[in-house]
């Protein structure tokens, strides 16, 4: 299947010119890596700096909060302080999600353009 998928990208960059080659390259599949550095490029990179921000504020408060968890011997401070890290670390599970979702929505961004380059190099070949 790797030696097809090949064949067909060699095939692509022969049809389009040198600009929309160059181009067709820049939508290569990324690495975990590059999708984690491609969030804070873009028009809501302010968000995604603003939501690391809390997620690391998130953990630090369910460590605080895990500490006190074991140095409290009360049932009502154990409820109170279990309930806290319980919250803290949904919310850390929370911002986490929306970062994957938003990696995952920059791949099928990236997969349209590679689509949408294709279909307009079919349609001036065609014309």
């Amino acid at each position: 299947m790797k030696n097809n998928m090949e064949d067909i990208d060699a095939l692509i960059k022969e049809t389009l010119s040198e600009e929309e080659a160059k181009f067709y390259d820049t939508l290569e599949e990324q690495g975990v890596l590059g999708m984690i550095f491609g969030l804070f490029k873009g028009k809501n990179k302010w968000l995604l700096i603003l939501m690391n921000m809390m997620t690391l504020i998130f953990f630090g408060l369910f460590i605080y909060c895990l500490v006190q968890f074991f140095n409290v011997e009360a049932t009502k401070d154990l409820l109170k302080w279990g309930l806290a890290s319980i919250l803290f670390m949904l919310g850390v599970s929370m911002l986490k999600i929306f970062a994957w979702m938003q990696m995952d929505k920059n791949a099928l961004l990236r997969e349209l353009k590679r689509l949408e380059l294709q279909v307009s190099s079919i349609a001036g070949k065609i014309s």
